[in-house]
């Protein structure tokens, strides 16, 4: 595909643009560790929204959204929309409790909430175990996308890719610390939309599409564009719902939507001028990441089956693309290859835009652990400012190296995606209790991060997964198991569960001091902590700062009103688009009226929270 001098000019600018800012802060970004990575808690509340938005609009998401609606149709994304009730749930009852934290890392907060050898151990096993391994997994997924459009777009080799975007990157991450992070995802944010937005309108107006009435009675379509799936189906039903909304979203640990919040979200409310700056930029991020942002992707997926309705049609029309790297999510880039000459270059510059975003992001926040909570505090305890921000930018070049290799070996961002999954499976229950559970010890944490991740290499990885769960041989057949594949991951939540849950209570509690000083900073509140309070008082100790009525029951209902407030917005977009007006009306009235509850019940509870 050859690209105009138009395209190439839109690239270079964009290119340019990033680098510049990446040096423009790297003077102040480099003063000290807080600046790098937290860039001085000064940030607001829209910065920050914008910049999670940006993050986790990747190359990988378009073509991971892609090969959902391909596969199992527009419900299919059920699998991630049911992460907006996680993430809710931060906005209204963690958000504040991150902020009050005022810990640099959230792995800092182990030995915040936890005392003692284990919870040191705790800290610093994660800080490798999150911020190395799993976020080079992450990283590799994201890479695996850039990979796949350099291929099918400009017809790069694979290491061609990885080198040209990943050096750029790496740069302006490692000049620019946090505040170049952000600062360029305020641009990224509107590239990137800009391009997914145009390239959404293109495609379905191609000629071989037809525009939108066409395209949603297509034979090739037409059985795709529900938003919930057929609920007579059992396997599709329990999969893509059932699940996720019974399950998943508590009970698993995933980049960007961890229970109790977490990871690079929690590092922004961390950044955030104070509480209610961290609320409203955690709220921001979740109305745009659900309801606005999908449906370009989603739009061009299904466009993209009546150009490319299988694979076999994307290898024939491609034939450089390696055969590992064949898979549905290559349709996205595919049908990008349709585009005239000046949007192309946008949409390009759009997609480089998303990749450097995740990537800057992953990058800066895996090497605030290794820093903050693995270098700081087992390698060099008297380590200067200076010596912290220099591992910083050697551990974010390092970072970057290791997850574009791993991108070479892997074929679909979807792998990536159901292996943190699973790893994750039954650890999420913990996030969510430890602020209010007085019970909850280090060890807690740790029974259920090894028995999580044992218990999943088992099942996905050995003849005990083989047998216990129908599975599809090397051969392609499908070969019977015990249970059914969709069990797995319930069964790695229960196991995990029961776990943990028994191992707190054959350990010995946290010692009250720790208890006290935790309540005291953070003011949780709620039935889990009445012992420690009771304790207190009879040790003649005030933890109780905060005479307000505690504010998690206002919390949870404010959620449940965002979280109809922000599911009907996105299905009154999805209906108005494909011209269905009757539902489209009834939702957004929903949306009108649930958005004036929430804000009635907001005033209501704003004074009990600050």
């Amino acid at each position: 595909m050859e690209l105009s001098t138009l395209d190439y000019s839109f690239i270079i600018v964009f290119f340019s643009l990033v680098l510049g800012i990446g040096v423009y802060v790297s003077k102040k970004s480099g003063k000290n560790s807080s600046e790098y990575f937290l860039s001085g808690r000064t940030m607001p509340w829209w910065l920050l929204g914008v910049s999670m938005v940006a993050t986790t609009f990747s190359t990988d998401t378009p073509n991971f959204v892609t090969n959902l609606v391909r596969v199992n149709g527009v419900s299919g994304n059920w699998e991630w929309w049911a992460f907006l009730i996680t993430g809710l749930l931060t906005v209204f009852v963690y958000a504040k409790l991150w902020r009050k934290s005022n810990v640099n890392t959230d792995i800092e907060f182990y030995e915040l909430r936890y005392g003692g050898k284990p919870a040191r151990f705790l800290r610093g096993f994660r800080s490798v175990y999150l911020g190395v391994i799993f976020n080079i997994l992450a990283m590799a997924g994201v890479t695996l996308a850039a990979i796949k459009i350099g291929g099918i777009m400009l017809g790069l080799e694979p290491w061609q890719t990885v080198v040209s975007a990943g050096l750029i990157t790496v740069i302006f991450s490692a000049l620019g610390g946090f505040k170049g992070v952000v600062y360029t995802d305020f641009l990224l944010f509107f590239v990137a939309m800009g391009g997914a937005i145009g390239a959404a309108y293109f495609c379905v107006n191609l000629p071989e599409v037809g525009g939108i009435g066409n395209l949603v009675t297509h034979p090739n379509v037409a059985d795709k564009i529900n938003i919930f799936p057929d609920f007579s189906n059992k396997e599709i039903l329990i999969t893509l719902i059932i699940i996720p909304l019974a399950v998943q979203w508590w009970s698993s640990w995933f980049p960007g939507s961890e229970p109790g919040g977490g990871g690079y979200i929690a590092q922004r409310m961390l950044a955030a001028k104070n509480e209610n700056h961290a609320i409203g930029a955690t709220f921001f991020f979740n109305i745009m990441n659900y309801a606005l942002r999908p449906w370009p992707w989603i739009l061009v997926a299904l466009a993209s089956l009546v150009v490319f309705p299988d694979i076999a049609s994307i290898s024939v029309a491609f034939p450089n693309v390696p055969t590992d790297k064949l898979g549905h999510d290559l349709a996205y880039s595919a049908m990008l290859t349709k585009l005239p000459s000046g949007l192309l270059g946008l949409v390009l510059a759009s997609l480089i835009a998303a990749y450097m975003s995740t990537i800057s992001t992953h990058l800066n926040w895996g090497s605030s652990y290794v820093v903050n909570d693995f270098y700081k505090q087992l390698i060099n305890k008297d380590a200067t400012e200076k010596q912290l921000v220099a591992v910083g930018k050697v551990s974010t070049i390092i970072l970057m190296v290791v997850s574009a290799l791993l991108a070479l070996f892997l074929q679909d961002a979807k792998q990536v995606f159901n292996l943190i999954i699973l790893f994750g499976a039954g650890t999420g229950l913990i996030f969510i209790l430890r602020w209010f559970w007085w019970r909850i010890n280090a060890w807690s944490e740790i029974s259920a991060m090894f028995a999580s991740g044992i218990i999943s290499i088992l099942f996905g990885f050995t003849f005990i997964g083989d047998l216990l769960f129908t599975h599809t041989n090397e051969l392609g057949i499908e070969v019977e198991g015990i249970m059914p594949s969709y069990a797995k991951f319930p069964l790695v939540v229960l196991i995990t569960t029961i776990i943990w849950l028994a191992v707190t209570f054959m350990t010995k509690p946290e010692t009250n001091g720790t208890l006290f000083d935790f309540y005291k900073k953070i003011q949780p509140g709620g039935p889990g902590w009445r012992k420690t309070i009771n304790d207190a008082n009879a040790e003649n100790v005030e933890i109780i700062t905060n005479k307000q009525p505690w504010s998690v029951p206002s919390g949870i209902l404010a959620m449940i009103l965002a979280m109809i407030l922000i599911y009907s917005a996105m299905f009154a977009t999805g209906y108005w688009i494909y011209g269905d007006y009757i539902y489209a009306i009834v939702l957004t009235v929903l949306v009108v009226i649930s958005g004036f509850l929430l804000t009635k019940m907001w005033s209501k509870i704003k004074a009990s929270i600050f």
